[in-house]
Parts: structure tokens; C-alpha cells; sequence
């Protein structure tokens, strides 16, 4: 499996990116994705996830009603649309495969199995 992020950049703050993660195989449809983000002296966190089945979406208190999840499993991909952007969102972003069964939740780091190689979001104030 190889998951393959793109669409970060640099933006000003208020502004909107659109994240993209296309992955390989044929089992994306099956599996719960999640976004998570490095931010320079921080650790990895959550950003939001979306389950395979009924498409249920979680945030991080941090960037609900400003980000939203999606997938296309015609596509293989999975977006992350970011609008509102503030200077502290700034960060790498991964896109990542939850390990299929896992009992952890969404936004442990611990239930994903696989992850993409990240896409770099700088936002300006």
C-alpha cells in the first residue's frame, strides 16, 4: 500500500488549501483514513478521519468547522479541504490507513498501519 499526499503549499492566513492523498491497491474503499499533522517542536496529532463504511467523520476540537474530510473511493483518494487557515495550522501533513480491526480510536497514532510521505501547509499571518 502506498499512500501519496500532495496539495500543501503556502497560503496566507484566512486563505484555503485542498490536501489530497491517492493510494494504491484496491482496498482503499475498506479501510478507515485519517489526516494527521507535525508542526515544528510539536508532536504528531490528529487532524481528522473518516471511517470506510458509513463515512462518519471526526475532528480535532482545533479544526472543526474549518476542515473537512472527505473520500472518493471510485478514486482511491482521500481530501482534507481546509478553509479559515490560522499561522498555527501550519504543519506537515500525512495522510495514514487505519489498521483494519483496530480498536483504537480515530485519533491514536497507534491504529494506523500506513503512512504517506507528507505535504508541507505554511500559513502566513
Amino acid at each position: 500500500v502506498q499512500l501519496q499526499a500532495c496539495g500543501g503549499g503556502l497560503v496566507q492566513a484566512g486563505g484555503s488549501l485542498r490536501l489530497s492523498c491517492a493510494a494504491s491497491g484496491r482496498t482503499f474503499r475498506s479501510y478507515d483514513m485519517g489526516w494527521f499533522r507535525l508542526a515544528p517542536g510539536k508532536e504528531r496529532e490528529f487532524v481528522a478521519g473518516i471511517t470506510w463504511n458509513t463515512g462518519t467523520t471526526y475532528y480535532a476540537d482545533s479544526v472543526k468547522g474549518r476542515f473537512t474530510i472527505s473520500r472518493d473511493n471510485a478514486k482511491n483518494t482521500l481530501y482534507l479541504q481546509m478553509s479559515s487557515l490560522k499561522p498555527e495550522d501550519t504543519a506537515i501533513y500525512y495522510c495514514a490507513r487505519k489498521r483494519w480491526g483496530a480498536l483504537a480510536t480515530m485519533d491514536r497514532l497507534d491504529g494506523y498501519d500506513y503512512w504517506g510521505q507528507g505535504t508541507l501547509v505554511t500559513v502566513s499571518s
